[in-house]
């Protein structure tokens, strides 16, 4: 039979929950308190993690190592393969120098620095984030706002008020990916089946704040009178963003939602004004005109601002092609790329480990064998692909093959200490599952009733906040939100979507990506600054996704996918 989980061994559910927590209490107390970093961090609450497993659950020693193990693989494979790689192919673009050509595309398009906030912080922020992820976004369009004569602190929060909507679809979908991937066997479906589903059910989710979110950056900026001043622009990039997040998202591809939304919302506006215009330039108080629009702008339209775009046209092209099986169904074989990607998979059980750990009720109907399957997918993972397009986007901006490999080394040193965190948090993830941390800690959740789908959204909140990434707080708290949602009968793919929608809420105020913003302006040490700005903002908009969670659980039970 093998080894039986146990979900209340210290005799009562809540007791054995608060000890079950107390590898993201450690995570919590040395991050958020004791300020350290987030791989020492993750390395103690990894310690224990293991300890609270083999002490307390009485899981033997070689299966929670192995289960260590094996998130570490995992987060090898389906986090940091992806998220390097997104990272790398931003970092190809920077060191051909086409990168210069955007940023003097995107300083050209308006004097009016609302417009341009519009423009630089919500739709290239959320491109950023759709293709690198992480805290690029933030650092990347903090410092270009700056640069162009934004107060750095306030081009700070703009960027992190900015980078919310885009989130949960960042680093080419990863987040939900690992989402997918980690509850697809207690889903019972294939993994793919399960990231389409929370796709789905997420896209049906935040396009309702992307259509705030630019009227929220205005007002937070110039007032609400100066917001109301230019709302076409307001409404414009809203609107085409969150429409382009539903359609993609429901119909095409996670990894593509962000990267068509963003650009989307960047030609709407680009588009909108060439024909229309606040009546006032608004500027900062004390600000002389400086008239940038008339020469730069005209000299970079058209063709020159499609040859500053090539790379990113490629990455869109090669992410499309990848998953052109997805998109049109039906189609002969000699066509289906995705079909040809997916034949180098390696699909494999992990010794060991794998159905040596029984699940048995109120978490399974009966006595279950805990599969332990891990899937590489060689081709058809969007890391790969975006390994693709980044070389030959870099040969066709005339890259030499010595200038790709200096890139990718220097993006190694870059993010080391993050790839490292991120195995930690997936190992983490691996022993709370398969010790039985997570169910427990499910089952306790449970307990809250009806308005589960609220303290969903602040799970996935105080996850971001912990970790500073979807994908990580997904897989922390992914399967136990899903375990949950199953034993108080709500729609499990609802509570997966919510903890990846009031996620991306948290990261505005997590640790990681206010270190981030300072640093990028020059200020480190005014987090705490920072922090102050966007605190409140944040528990609203969490609360906010909670609110549509509960009523889409409720009322609104028609937008969740499959029903």
């Amino acid at each position: 039979m093998g080894w039986v989980q146990d979900y209340q061994p210290a005799g009562g559910l809540w007791l054995s929950a608060a000890l079950a927590a107390l590898p993201i209490i450690v995570l919590l107390v040395t991050l958020g308190v004791l300020r350290r970093s987030a791989h020492l961090s993750a390395a103690l609450a990894l310690i224990t993690a293991l300890l609270v497993a083999v002490l307390l659950y009485r899981m033997p020693a070689g299966l929670a190592l192995d289960s260590a193990a094996m998130g570490l693989v995992f987060g090898v494979w389906s986090v940091a393969w992806i998220a390097f790689h997104a990272v790398y192919f931003h970092n190809v673009t920077v060191a051909t120098g086409r990168f210069d050509d955007i940023k003097a595309v995107l300083a050209g398009f308006s004097e009016d620095r609302r417009l341009q906030a519009l423009l630089i912080a919500f739709g290239f922020g959320a491109l950023l984030e759709g293709i690198a992820g992480g805290g690029s976004p933030i650092a990347i369009t903090a410092a270009m706002m700056a640069a162009l004569g934004f107060p750095p602190v306030k081009a700070v929060v703009l960027a992190l008020l900015a980078n919310t909507a885009p989130v949960a679809f960042g680093g080419l979908g990863n987040p939900l990916i690992v989402l997918g991937r980690l509850t697809a066997p207690i889903l019972g479906m294939q993994q793919e089946q399960a990231t389409e589903l929370f796709s789905s059910m997420v896209g049906r989710q935040l396009p309702l704040l992307a259509l705030i979110v630019p009227g929220f950056l205005i007002v937070v900026l110039a007032g609400w009178k100066r917001m109301i001043e230019v709302w076409p622009a307001v409404l414009t990039a809203g609107l085409s963003f969150a429409v382009m997040q539903f359609v993609t998202s429901n119909f095409i591809s996670p990894s593509l939602v962000d990267v068509v939304a963003a650009l989307a919302a960047m030609a709407s506006l680009w588009i909108l004004t060439r024909f229309w215009q606040p009546s006032a330039v608004w500027r900062f108080d004390g600000e002389e005109p400086v008239r940038t629009g008339a020469s730069l702008g005209a000299a970079k339209a058209g063709r020159g601002a499609l040859y500053a775009w090539a790379p990113y046209i490629v990455l869109i092209a090669a992410i499309f092609l990848s998953r052109i099986g997805t998109i049109f169904k039906d189609l002969p074989e000699w066509l289906d790329l995705t079909k040809l990607l997916h034949k180098a998979d390696w699909v494999f059980a992990w010794p060991g480990l794998h159905k040596e750990v029984v699940q048995h009720a109120p978490i399974t109907p009966k006595d279950t064998p805990y599969a332990a399957t891990l899937t590489v997918d060689f081709l058809y993972s969007p890391g790969t692909v975006a390994l693709i397009a980044a070389i030959g986007a870099g040969f066709l901006m005339g890259a030499k093959p010595r200038l790709l490999l200096a890139t990718y080394r220097r993006t190694l040193h870059q993010m080391r200490w993050a790839l490292a965190t991120i195995f930690m948090i997936l190992a983490i993830a691996f022993v709370m599952n398969y010790s039985g941390a997570t169910q427990t800690l499910g089952l306790a959740l449970a307990t809250t009733g009806v308005l589960f789908p609220l303290f969903s959204a602040y799970i996935g909140w105080l996850g971001v906040f912990l970790t500073g990434s979807d994908a990580s707080t997904n897989s922390l708290f992914g399967p136990m939100q899903v375990i949950s949602a199953q034993q108080l009968h709500v729609d499990p793919i609802l509570a997966g979507a919510t903890n990846t929608s009031g996620g991306v809420m948290g990261k505005m105020i997590s640790p990681q990506n206010l270190s981030i913003g300072a640093t990028a302006i020059g200020r480190s040490g005014q987090e705490g600054a920072l922090l102050r700005q966007t605190f409140l903002w944040s528990v609203a908009l969490t609360a906010v996704v909670g609110v549509i969670s509960l009523l889409q659980a409720t009322v609104l039970d028609f937008m969740i996918p499959g029903r």
